[in-house]
């Protein structure tokens, strides 16, 4: 019978998952393995949307003091009774999640950060009045909460210290040493990093941890997420009680993503095992320490989508969910051998390369190397196994982010050639003018200029599409022309239908990829498909009056046209 469970779709808070009946894969796992590690300061890496946030969420819910036992009723952790009887319950948590931490200027992230502490303190409202604090210790409480004209007014050096002293006046008001949880630590250097302010909001992080997780005594363990691994000099200098679980740690392999086994059973618990196969294509291929590992989004969304439509297509869910600048940014910086390693991974081939397990945001646009190993670090890219001489063999995970290059491409594409107006006007003249050869050549030299697709196992359409988009993306520069892609003509769709308006002339564009290099073959078939499907019939229910046919063969970096 088919499962009724609502899909927890962009639900991060595992007390409103548990409580209100949306469906839930047990990773409480994970608070027997941080328990046995005994860390006291344990970093989490893995890329976003994998579940830091929700996993965090669950610590909280577990540690916290007055926690409400039955949301682990029938989960893993439920059943090792000496955890659950020495650490449930027990702490004061302090959680702070910084993924929304966010400003054009410093001034504007940092007060987000200030508001979220200030939050989180006076969820603790009662430590103003208790009597197991000193009035001394309650003013410096209210100076954490205090309000100007309805804003936070921590100074900085009290909001250096907020965390600190957050954990000390709960550890005397409970007796007990408290928890700090902090998910996504480096969203707000990303944001600096792109906004021009990383020196000042390095210094802020650097102060705000150093004071909370460096010889706190009131500190019982701390855990924070992120995507990257900011290098210990960075921002955790002198942190010596500090443990990195990054994606190459076996340690806690499976915890953040599903596994095999985990999707198998939410495709078989809705009734859906039939579409494993594409679910995996699109979703899976990470490789997280021993494990290999599905992209969570990615799958909730796509079941969300089939229990409404069985005939759904897997979307780009995890691609779409935010912003893809390192891609972009690394494109830009790509010089002719980079060019050729991006056609190598989108062709589905492995390329080896040292990845360094630390950085820091200002060194990234230092070396392209620097940018292999964000890539790799963020999710874009995962690895293979290593080379005799350590060296990882990286490779695109799945379908989704390989659909993510090829649009990253074209875009860059786009833009580049954009900035050449005159070499553009003179393609889109020849194309009027039945120029063949001047066709040839301006467009075979942009194909030789631009990333490609190379003749592997990647299916025609697929390299028929990305030679499409990028032809349609030069006469897009003629503004003044009507240009329909896959417009239904006659008895079919046809590729490119462009409008002139100037003398009422309709252009007919067929583009084929030639399998095997055969391009003669290819231009035959696609002027062949012309007149089989009457693609001329929506140009002339449209006005047009004077029509012209191409056929256009690609292969690789060379292209062949005929006209008609």
């Amino acid at each position: 019978m088919e499962n009724t469970l609502k899909l927890p779709v962009g639900i991060d808070s595992f007390d409103k998952i548990r409580k209100n009946g949306f469906y839930y894969i047990d990773k409480s796992g994970l608070i027997e393995q941080l328990v046995q590690l005994g860390g006291e300061v344990t970093l989490f890496t893995r890329p976003r949307r994998f579940g830091k946030t929700l996993n965090m969420s669950m610590l909280r819910s577990f540690f916290e003091t007055g926690t409400d036992a039955s949301l682990f009723d029938g989960l893993y952790i439920s059943g090792n009774k000496e955890i659950c009887d020495e650490y449930m319950g027990k702490y004061p948590v302090i959680f702070l999640s910084l993924k929304d931490v966010d400003g054009l200027k410093y001034e504007n992230a940092k007060y987000r950060i200030m508001e979220l502490i200030g939050r989180e303190a006076e969820r603790y409202f009662f430590l103003g009045d208790s009597d197991r604090l000193s009035e001394n210790e309650k003013e410096q409480y209210k100076a954490v909460i205090a309000l100007q004209n309805g804003k936070y007014s921590m100074d900085e050096n009290v909001l250096t210290s907020s965390l600190r002293l957050l954990s000390h006046l709960l550890f005397q008001h409970y007796g007990e040493k408290t928890v700090i949880l902090i998910d996504e630590y480096d969203v707000p250097l990303d944001k600096a990093f792109q906004n021009g302010y990383y020196q000042e909001m390095v210094s802020l992080i650097r102060g705000l941890f150093g004071m909370a997780l460096k010889t706190n005594d009131s500190l019982q363990f701390a855990v924070l997420t992120g995507c990257l691994r900011i290098s210990k000099e960075s921002i955790f200098t002198g942190l010596n009680n500090f443990k990195v679980l990054s994606i190459l740690d076996s340690r806690f392999d499976e915890q953040f993503g599903f596994t095999d086994q985990e999707v198998q059973k939410i495709l078989d618990d809705y009734e859906l095992s039939s579409h494993f196969e594409e679910t995996k294509e699109w979703y899976d291929g990470y490789r997280f320490g021993k494990a290999d590992i599905y992209c969570p989004w990615d799958v909730i969304n796509y079941v969300e989508q089939l229990r409404y439509d069985p005939e759904a297509v897997p979307q780009d869910f995890w691609s779409n969910s935010s912003g893809n600048a390192m891609v972009r940014r690394f494109i830009d910086m790509a010089d002719v051998s980079t060019k050729n390693e991006i056609e190598r991974l989108i062709a589905g081939e492995s390329i080896e390369k040292d990845v360094t397990p630390e950085l820091t945001y200002d060194e990234l646009d230092k070396s392209i190397e620097n940018l292999w190993s964000v890539l790799f670090t963020t999710g874009y890219l995962t690895h293979k196994g290593r080379t005799e001489s350590g060296k990882y063999r990286l490779v695109i995970p799945n379908r989704e982010v390989r659909n993510l290059f090829v649009k990253k491409i074209r875009e860059w594409f786009s833009d580049v050639s954009r900035k050449d107006g005159q070499t553009l006007e003179q393609l889109c003249d020849a194309f009027v003018n039945k120029n063949v050869e001047k066709i040839e050549q301006i467009f075979g030299d942009y194909l030789w200029n631009t990333i490609s697709i190379r003749d592997t196992a990647v299916a025609k359409e697929k390299k028929e599409n990305f030679y499409h988009g990028i032809l349609l993306g030069l006469l897009g520069y003629k503004s003044t022309w009507l240009i329909k892609s896959n417009a239904e003509s006659g008895i079919g769709y046809s590729d490119i239908l462009v409008e002139v308006p100037t003398n009422r002339t309709g252009i007919v564009i067929e583009l084929k990829y030639a399998e095997g290099g055969d391009m003669d073959a290819a231009c035959e078939e696609a002027m062949r498909q012309i007149e089989e499907k009457g693609y001329i019939a929506k140009l002339k229910q449209d006005g047009m009056r004077n029509f012209i046919r191409y056929g256009i063969a690609c292969f690789k970096k060379d292209c062949r046209v005929v006209v008609d």
